[in-house]
């Protein structure tokens, strides 16, 4: 029942808005939107989109050498709207996301009011003076590559182990980003943060302390075609070599859950058990001609990793601390085909998590049929996981965004 009264309510602004506004409708070619409307004194736009990811999956375990039957799942993987413009000004934007599928609104608790968690992103983006932007809202935090990449434009079926177990994914605050060019190419990006620290959709406030994330972004050679560095895969065939490096701190104070701002909260006897937890990130993206290389590297720490009750004794909440590798690549032939290879490694300190060595490998086909905004994709990965028994996965999905 909410989601069909959510999806009335929109589809009944939305036709206000179309109504009202029916001299400054545009609509646009496949995958840029649905409808695009600029209010009649242009100082108002939206851009209305919508788009679904429909997967299939089996997985397999390994023992003794031999596959024991499949279990077979599918699920409406994502299920979004988005609405995006400016207000007022073009120097003062927006971006609004809605999620609709189950697995999209899952994970809401006693800390986002007991219901489901329906916002991605709400933020305001304002360009106050030449290329520094404010913004504030709720969006993602300025965390690994892979995560920033949006979960429509990835190169494989889904992001990687890393990715899971280390990025610090969505919080409400404050950014503060500019970016300048030293030469005629080399282009820098700063990008500034200070967020609540506890995740998306947390209404009961600040729990802990806040969270500090800061990243730099080098691109010695400009930039990519279109955001490519934020793009899974040369889709544009770059022309030329294109490189990004970049390092991301992010320092939780008094953090209470157990990756950060994600995972699971670290209740004691009398209250949360906090930490200070400290998430390091180095990356790199470079295409060329259809070629394409990603890699990255996460490390996490935290300042008392073991959540304990008043008298001393451990609940068993423990911060996921370790590190972690992800090697990606792949080529995009002529005909919209794409080969890509995933390698990852997931090491936690197993004397305070009790988590064993993980490595997986993937490899994928996907084909483009109008870019990222309509594809297929399969891959399959096997999971060496020490001391337990190996895992194999296979999955088939197919993407549309209007």
């Amino acid at each position: 029942m909410r989601k069909l009264l959510l999806i009335t309510s929109f589809g009944l602004l939305l036709t206000s808005f179309v109504y009202s506004q029916e001299e400054n409708i545009k609509t646009t070619n496949f995958g840029k939107g649905i409808l695009n409307i600029v209010g009649k004194d242009s100082t108002w736009s939206m851009n209305f989109s919508a788009r679904m990811q429909i997967l299939s999956t089996a997985a397999w375990t390994v023992v003794d050498d031999e596959l024991t039957n499949p279990s077979q799942d599918f699920l409406l993987r994502r299920s979004r709207l988005k609405f995006d413009g400016f207000a007022y000004s073009p120097k003062l934007s927006y971006k609004l996301e809605i999620g609709l599928s189950n697995n999209d609104i899952s994970g809401g608790s006693e800390f986002t009011g007991n219901t489901p968690r329906y916002v991605y992103d709400a933020v305001v983006m304002w360009n106050f003076y030449k290329n520094l932007e404010l913004w504030a809202g709720q969006t993602k935090l300025p965390g690994n590559v892979e995560r920033v990449i949006s979960s429509g434009n990835m190169q494989l079926v889904d992001r990687s182990l890393l990715n899971k177990e280390f990025n610090i994914d969505r919080d409400m605050g404050i950014q503060l980003r500019n970016h300048f060019t030293i030469g005629k190419e080399f282009l820098i990006r700063q990008k500034i943060a200070i967020s609540q620290g506890e995740g998306r959709n947390v209404t009961t406030g600040n729990l802990g302390g806040h969270q500090y994330t800061t990243r730099l972004e080098f691109l010695p050679f400009g930039e990519f075609t279109k955001d490519g560095d934020y793009s899974g895969g040369d889709l544009k065939r770059e022309a030329t070599p294109k490189l990004s490096v970049a390092t991301t701190y992010d320092y939780n104070n008094k953090a209470v859950k157990t990756k950060s701002n994600q995972g699971d909260w670290m209740f004691t006897d009398f209250g949360f058990h906090e930490t200070d937890v400290k998430t390091f990130f180095v990356d790199a993206m470079f295409k060329y001609r259809g070629f394409s290389f990603m890699g990255e590297f996460a490390d996490r720490t935290a300042s008392d990793p073991f959540a304990k009750n008043m008298d001393g004794s451990l609940t068993g909440d423990v911060v996921q601390v370790g590190q972690s590798y992800n090697l990606q690549t792949g080529y995009l032939f002529k005909n919209n085909y794409e080969i890509a290879t995933r390698f990852t490694q997931v090491k936690f300190d197993k004397v305070i998590t009790g988590e064993d060595l993980q490595k997986q490998f993937t490899l994928g086909v996907s084909k483009y049929i109008v870019g990222h905004k309509l594809k297929i994709q399969s891959d399959i990965s096997y999971l060496g996981i020490e001391n337990a028994n190996d895992e194999i996965m296979w999955r088939l999905q197919m993407d549309l965004h209007f």
